[in-house]
């Protein structure tokens, strides 16, 4: 079941209405049933695999929580188990083509012939995210962080939790499990976090239905055939890409946090204006939070961070980066636009003195459009099918660049004329202001729009209600586009 669709548009207010209407007692329990039917929706079997991941790190962390802390070895035998159990699970259904392939490709050198896979194996949607939220609950038990869950619906819950299941934000058990506890206690309605909540759905599916599906029609239409396409083109299709990522996954984390207010739940942000990032390693600080600083607790600091010397911290960054890339999918392109996402801040760190220096001496401010710039270039190698590509897309664009060819028409003909342009660009401008107010305020959308008079707040929510009824990409003859990161 997607955000996006009918099905929702019915499954929602029926959870919500049900959820206020029902003893407090039960209500962890309804949540519980509604998450589960909501990812069954996609298909009813790998709901197995929540529950076996749910199963494995609750009887992990309960045993965590019998043994004394002084035993160190027992302790780690259990904590090591879980993880090795979750992830083969992983392993085997993200990553089985991945390594047969591998495989297969280092025998032939050797002369043999690795025979094909028989197996037909379909990714289950959002593994990666529910995977890693509960790795990191069993990882923060074995710390002591938290006390172990005894009540297994409240934990299954924060597990399979359904606005955030497939795509984030991967949530931290001290902060969502803990008000999972507090269900049965909280009051049974807030006015104020229900208007928060529907406030952030609409900008969701605003920047979902108006930006992100439109930008993806021309997208698609240039990466799909960029041997066709000038340089100037190609720049544009790759700046479009970007914002066309932001928007769609910004846009599920949007809906998925307004859902969640709208239940009395407060998910963690997941973006940050990334857009207005002065350097990589602050874009990774503003983009997709939750993964970047779940990456940073649980395998950067652990490797040593930056409390090492200087080859051994920017070793640390790059195999941050290499399992970030992979997290993303099973192929090579990936984990190549990690390593370059690596790179970039390791060679960032380096050049910093001298960075430094050139500011205080030519007075010249340009960070943030030369981040922006690095991560337009660096994430062509995340949308195209694999290295090659990435790098003849590259080649291409540098090659036969024409600035000449973005007034000539050309624009109009790849996949949307002249008025859906103006709709996307009005649509990006919108979202440029609202980055800009994030930026100078500090102030997310619903608080934004909260902070202004009654009036301007009904305008807003009508005026984002008509622009997704007018301008969104749905009707006849269209195919929800699947959220991007639904993939991973």
């Amino acid at each position: 079941m997607q955000f996006t669709t009918f099905e929702f548009a019915v499954f929602f207010p029926v959870v919500v209405l049900c959820f206020y209407m029902m003893p407090k007692k039960v209500r962890a329990l309804w949540l519980l049933l509604a998450s589960y039917y909501f990812y069954m929706g996609w298909n009813p079997k790998y709901a197995l695999l929540i529950l076996a991941s749910t199963v494995i790190t609750y009887v992990c962390a309960r045993f965590l929580g019998c043994i004394e802390e002084q035993k160190k070895l027992p302790r780690r035998l259990v904590m090591v188990s879980g993880l090795v159990l979750n992830l083969v699970i992983l392993i085997f259904f993200k990553y089985f083509y991945f390594l047969h392939d591998m495989i297969s490709d280092v025998m032939s050198l050797l002369g043999y012939t690795l025979k094909e896979s028989r197996l037909d194996i379909i990714l289950p949607v959002g593994i990666s995210f529910y995977t890693f939220q509960a790795l990191g609950y069993l990882i923060d038990v074995y710390r002591g962080d938290i006390e172990p869950e005894k009540n297994f619906i409240n934990y299954a819950l924060f597990v399979s939790f359904f606005p955030q299941l497939v795509a984030g934000p991967i949530e931290r058990s001290g902060h969502l499990l803990g008000q999972i506890k507090e269900i049965t206690r909280k009051p049974s309605w807030s006015f104020e976090k229900v208007t928060r909540g529907l406030l952030m759905m609409l900008w969701g599916y605003f920047m979902k239905l108006v930006i992100a599906d439109r930008a993806a029609i021309l997208v698609d239409e240039v990466f799909g055939a960029y041997f066709l396409f000038e340089g100037s083109a190609l720049l544009f299709g790759c700046v479009l890409f970007l914002v066309q990522l932001y928007c769609d996954f910004a846009s599920y984390s949007a809906i998925a946090i307004g859902a969640a207010g709208i239940l009395g739940i407060e998910l963690m942000p997941n973006f940050a204006a990334p857009f207005f990032s002065k350097s990589i390693s602050e874009f990774w600080r503003r983009w997709h939070i939750s993964l970047s600083s779940w990456l940073r607790d649980y395998v950067y600091i652990p490797l040593g961070g930056s409390r090492c010397s200087k080859p051994r911290h920017y070793l640390n960054t790059m195999i941050t980066f290499l399992i970030s890339g992979l997290w993303h999918g099973a192929s090579w392109h990936f984990v190549f636009w990690g390593a370059i996402q690596g790179a970039m801040i390791v060679i960032g760190d380096m050049l910093s003195p001298l960075k430094n220096r050139v500011k205080e001496k030519a007075h010249i401010h340009m960070e943030v459009v030369l981040t922006f710039s690095l991560s337009v270039v660096s994430f062509i190698f995340f949308r195209a099918d694999s290295v090659r590509d990435g790098f003849y897309y590259l080649e291409r664009m540098v090659t036969r660049f024409d600035i000449w060819s973005l007034t000539s028409g050309n624009i109009y003909h790849m996949g949307l004329d002249t008025k859906e342009m103006g709709v996307l660009f009005g649509g990006i401008l919108i979202l440029f202001i609202v980055d800009w107010c994030y930026e100078k305020k500090k102030l997310y959308f619903d608080t934004l729009i909260k902070k202004q008079c009654l009036a301007v707040q009904y305008v807003a929510a009508i005026g984002l209600l008509l622009a997704i009824f007018i301008f969104g990409v749905y009707g006849q003859g269209y195919d929800a586009t699947q959220f991007i990161y639904f993939q991973f």
